[in-house]
């Protein structure tokens, strides 16, 4: 007596939709990246001790940056932002993006003055900054001279100034100048690594001028 199951070709249809669902998790995933948000590791110390960087991806804090929200809202002083090298970068060669703090914003009138940041004729507190940090154009050794922040700075429409949290080692815009809005990527909001330190990161420390 004749098996008929035996004669029945094997079905493979499965393999066909398991391609389909690779496929479309893969460009799901390469949309989100584009257009919502990315993962990046901190590649220095420049934002220290707000953000651990090396050069060591494994050791270095990682992040999850908001692309999305800046397409309805503008930079608010405080963001901590990722941004593509400007035009002045640039020509230093450097190619890969950057991480700082939103510190001027457009029409801000921005100086340095015995160490600290002044916005608009007020002294800036910053208590993520450690105790003997100071704010002043004495690292610009390379890159532009004398430094953008060397004399007072009305901040240009659509244009961001930038400093790191490790104001004695940061390249930032005390030096080559401002950001303009179209180089940020995005927003810096959340730290996923190490574990014991995950949680949301500019909101902490929020930024407010004072007399």
């Amino acid at each position: 007596m004749s098996d008929n199951n035996s004669s029945q070709k094997p079905d493979y249809s499965w393999i066909t939709e398991l391609g389909r669902t690779i496929v479309l998790s893969i460009v799901l995933a390469l949309g989100i990246r584009t257009f919502v948000a990315e993962a990046r590791w901190i590649p220095s110390g420049s934002m220290e001790p707000t953000l651990h960087g090396t050069t060591n991806q494994w050791e270095a804090d990682k992040i999850i940056v908001d692309k999305l929200s800046y397409k309805f809202s503008a930079p608010q002083r405080g963001n901590i932002v990722v941004f593509s090298p400007t035009e002045e970068l640039q020509k230093e060669q450097y190619q890969d993006a950057f991480i700082k703090r939103v510190i001027g914003l457009p029409g801000d009138k921005v100086e340095l003055k015995g160490g600290k940041v002044y916005i608009n004729n007020k002294r800036l507190e910053e208590k993520y900054l450690a105790p003997e940090q100071r704010t002043s154009v004495d690292v610009c050794t390379s890159g532009q001279q004398p430094p953008y922040l060397s004399h007072p700075q009305t901040i240009p429409p659509n244009s961001y100034l930038v400093l790191g949290d490790n104001r004695n080692s940061s390249y930032d815009s005390r030096c080559w100048g401002v950001v303009p809005r179209d180089n940020i990527i995005g927003r810096a909001v959340l730290r996923f690594w190490p574990l014991n330190h995950i949680g949301g990161i500019d909101k902490i420390v929020p930024l407010y001028p004072q007399s």
